[in-house]
């Protein structure tokens, strides 16, 4: 059997990773496509780098149009020559239901599309033109099939990959703070972000929130994971910050080395800055209570808030149907209003578990490995 699978940001490549290996383990499988370090791991071989489709914002992506557009025909094409049996389109829908729709209208290959659409929150009409070209949806959140279905597409909610992701030990954690020398010391995550674009906008702000955050804790160190890509640049913008950081670069590591770098710091953590995004359930997953930032462009800014149905971008507030986890964004993204946030989260952090907690248990915590049940229901799929 073989497998036409495209990611093109971090989160996706991590779920892309978790359904290949659940696909590995059902089927004998081959793969072609596009992703990153973790679908290559488990035998991709990536047609080009992945971070070259990391960009968002309306704005934000413009300057890079042509370029994308030939990388959507690259893509189709190569999809279309594989001989593939399924596409498998991994969110990043401005990309994927491209490529989708160009492979549906020369061939009759099933197309799944892992990730729905959040038209809960904004432009409903998205399922409708989204069921054109795609069969299938695998849902991370369990309130998302009623929304698809409607639609005309099959939808399956398959959990979300952070609640089967392995957390650290205490001695991994002892180990962790040992070999960078961080002693006893509180300890703060700061994540601004997986993409350039994200980094280069939120970490000068993070930055200055974090100047009176370390006044009132002066013991505080800061650790900032980051992706490969993203490394460079945030030494640069951290240079600028009130106190050095330590960045884990998963560069020079290989790939479960930097996991487990990253699980120790987010379980010796005090609290978190972070975009938003999925790092907002990894959070969760490691009870790691947590402020959420955001910002785009300005234009970007005023068309979202006109589209958008919700008042949270925060996933463990929509999963819990809690507002328990504080957010700064759009205007609310500047210095002062984000370091009072992260001063009243660090004095009072219980106040997140509950619902950190109840988005674990609704994102299918102690069930079957959400990638290994993603593959289940991409076979049925083909079979039905």
């Amino acid at each position: 059997m073989k497998v036409f699978i495209l990611a093109g940001e971090a989160s996706g490549d991590r779920l892309g990773a978790a359904l290949m290996a659940g696909l590995k383990q059902l089927a004998n499988v081959t793969f072609e496509g596009v992703g990153g370090s973790q679908m290559q791991a488990e035998g991709l071989r990536s047609l080009f780098p992945m971070d070259e489709l990391s960009v968002m914002g309306i704005t934000e992506v413009l300057p890079k149009y042509r370029h994308l557009k030939r990388r959507i025909r690259q893509t189709a094409e190569a999809a279309i020559g594989s001989g593939a049996e399924v596409l498998i389109t991994i969110d990043s829908p401005d990309f994927s239901l491209r490529v989708a729709a160009l492979v549906k209208a020369r061939s009759n290959m099933r197309t799944v599309h892992y990730v729905a659409p959040s038209v809960w929150a904004w432009r409903a009409g998205r399922a409708a033109k989204m069921a054109r070209v795609i069969d299938h949806v695998l849902a991370l959140l369990p309130f998302e099939p009623p929304f698809m279905e409607a639609a005309g597409m099959a939808c399956d909610f398959v959990g979300h990959p952070v609640v089967s992701e392995p957390q650290a030990t205490d001695a991994e954690m002892r180990d962790f703070r040992m070999r960078h020398g961080l002693g006893d010391a509180p300890v703060m995550l700061v994540l601004p972000g997986s993409r350039r674009g994200e980094v280069a906008r939120l970490g000068p702000i993070f930055g200055r929130a974090l100047a009176p955050v370390l006044e009132r804790h002066p013991l505080m160190r800061l650790v900032v994971p980051t992706t490969a890509h993203v490394a460079p640049l945030l030494r640069d913008v951290t240079a600028s910050w009130p106190a050095p950081p330590l960045i884990l670069d998963p560069s020079d590591m290989k790939s479960d080395a930097y996991k487990s770098e990253k699980a120790a710091a987010f379980g010796i953590a005090s609290g978190a800055l972070a975009a938003s995004g999925t790092v907002s359930l990894e959070l969760a997953a490691s009870a790691t209570p947590m402020v959420i930032a955001y910002d785009v462009s300005w234009i970007s800014r005023q068309i979202i808030a006109m589209m958008l149905k919700i008042d949270t971008l925060t996933l463990v507030n929509l999963v819990s149907d809690t507002r328990a986890i504080p957010e700064c964004n759009g205007k609310h993204c500047n210095p002062a209003e984000i370091s009072r946030a992260v001063i009243k989260m660090l004095d009072r952090p219980g106040a997140q578990f509950d619902a950190m907690t109840l988005t674990m248990e609704r994102l299918g915590r102690g069930g079957e490995a959400p990638g290994l049940r993603a593959a289940r229901a991409v076979l049925q799929g083909l079979r039905d």
